[in-house]
């Protein structure tokens, strides 16, 4: 299982306190990608992990549960997770009770003592988002938030907040207990490797930055398709959306990366500075008329996906027979700044749509004088630049050649990189990389306090209007689709298009 690409290493030694360690994602995702930082000799056997929540577990009773779940996702690797499994601690305590803290930091600190271990943690909160309040403030009370004799650093899931405000308050709240380089408020979209290859594909290639504006670019979409519907999370999302669950954080986000300015230093503190300064300039909605223009909600209806007959959204478990909540979303934004004035870019996500993919897609302009028309019908052909984040992940480039032979038969190739053509490399799961930057103090790949609230800034005034007017705005399109039909007539509205790419990102695309 030995992977390439993270920092062949080993860290400090410490230890990472899991709250809310009884939960789904502690198991299938968290669990998992510590043990490969293990595997990989980045963390080593006084490296200790701690489970801490209300549940009657203990220490062998809790690894008999992380052991089966690795063991689901490395079937091969019995042995190593045997190992492991030393490593892993569990604490029960009343997460609102003072005393509880205080047997946690016993329990620690006879850990350390054991273990000889210096007084580094790293405190994950994969718990609801209500005890961002309380558990921060009880760690702080008892001195865990003083790094004086080694780092002491949180990582918060999202959601971070409901709106504006509310992420106003709990940064503040936060802001009394911690300093902000040792909050991380993760975003896995951001850990996933084609995400952070942007960075590098724009400002390593001089062939591409000069090109990255308003001249040469004609449009960009940025979209999260997905086929599975709400599942268990019904009874969340039917309180969120998609706008809350996936456009003002992940999308956003992505959004950011790829619209910024080169940054002073290719550190934390420089890329957040420049992402900051794009959201800063996305042109806000103003008016009803705004909206109705630049926004278009769906909700899923019964059909088929895969093969397989998908019922309606009304028809999930926990969700109201007449709910107006949307499971898709599709929205315009226009950045005002000098290199991207009146490109639009286009955000969507939806759930129970024909493709699960992740993409961004830069659509360059049109040659001057389309001469090659007149030969052939290439006359829609546009260079096209396609960064796919999930799944095959890779970067393509489309352009115009000439077929071998007689006359000037043009017709669109590719050019790619896809990270499956490396049979030698497995690259690391979001978690993993996130949970490995976290533990070194890197906080480039996770939101900063005025990013959180300049993206709430931006998508507030459209969940005030469709709080009062969803009904009116909805769309329903069947699952299995790629979404209301009302998305695709916002870009015709400008001669634009979307790209609704097939299963194989290697094949060769049309349209």
């Amino acid at each position: 299982m030995k992977k390439k690409g993270l920092m062949q290493h080993k860290l400090a030694h410490g230890v990472i306190v899991i709250f809310g360690a009884s939960g789904d994602l502690t198991a299938r995702k968290l669990m998992p990608a510590i043990f490969s930082l293990y595997n990989q000799g980045i963390l080593s056997d006084r490296n200790l992990i701690l489970g801490v929540a209300r549940s009657e577990f203990n220490d062998q009773s809790f690894r008999e549960k992380m052991q089966q779940a690795l063991l689901n996702e490395y079937p091969d690797h019995a042995k190593a997770i045997d190992v492991f499994m030393e490593q892993i601690y569990y604490q029960p305590i009343n997460i609102y009770a003072k005393a509880g803290y205080q047997e946690l930091k016993t329990r620690l600190q006879g850990l350390q003592s054991q273990h000889d271990l210096p007084n580094n943690l790293l405190f994950y909160l994969s718990t609801p988002p209500s005890l961002y309040y309380e558990i921060p403030k009880h760690l702080a009370e008892l001195g865990l938030n003083d790094e004086s004799d080694g780092y002491k650093r949180v990582i918060i899931e999202k959601p971070f907040g409901t709106d504006e405000q509310s992420a106003k308050e709990l940064n503040r709240h936060l802001s009394h207990c911690y300093d902000e380089s040792q909050l991380f408020r993760i975003d896995h979209y951001l850990g996933k490797e084609t995400v952070q290859n942007l960075l590098v594909f724009r400002f390593a290639n001089a062939i591409f930055e000069p090109l990255w504006n308003a001249a040469h670019i004609e449009n960009v979409q940025i979209y999260a398709n997905e086929t599975i519907g709400v599942g268990s999370r019904a009874g969340y999302y039917d309180q969120s959306g998609a706008i809350c669950d996936m456009i003002q954080n992940h999308l956003l986000q992505l959004l950011g990366i790829v619209a910024m300015e080169a940054p002073a230093k290719m550190d934390a503190y420089s890329i957040r500075n420049e992402t900051l300064k794009v959201f800063q300039s996305i042109r806000r909605f103003k008016s009803e008329a705004d909206i109705r223009e630049n926004v278009v909600i769906g909700q899923y209806e019964a059909g088929c996906v895969d093969g397989k007959l998908k019922g309606a959204y009304r028809e999930e478990k926990d969700v109201q027979k007449n709910s107006v909540t949307e499971t898709y979303a599709a929205i315009r934004f226009f950045i005002d700044n000098w290199r991207w004035h009146d490109v639009p870019f286009y955000v969507r996500t939806g759930k129970r749509l024909k493709q699960r993919v992740t993409e961004v897609v830069i659509n360059f302009k049109s040659t001057p004088h389309p001469f090659f028309s007149q030969v052939q019908k290439i006359s829609k052909f546009k260079n096209q630049l396609v960064i796919r984040i999930q799944p095959d992940e890779g970067i393509k480039l489309s352009f115009a050649a000439k077929e071998p032979g007689a006359g000037f038969k043009a017709h669109e190739v590719d050019m790619g990189f896809y990270y499956s053509d490396f049979a030698q490399t497995q690259m690391p799961a979001a978690y993993e990389r996130l949970i490995l930057d976290a533990l070194q103090g890197d906080n480039t790949l996770f939101s900063r306090n005025d990013a959180v609230e300049a993206c709430w800034n931006i998508i507030d005034p459209i969940i005030a209007f469709l709080k009062e007017n969803a009904a009116s705005m909805l769309k329903f399109y069947p699952s299995g689709s790629n979404g209301p039909i009302q998305a695709d007539h916002m870009l015709e509205e400008r001669q634009h298009v979307w790209r609704n790419p097939t299963a194989n990102f290697k094949r060769q695309q049309k349209g």
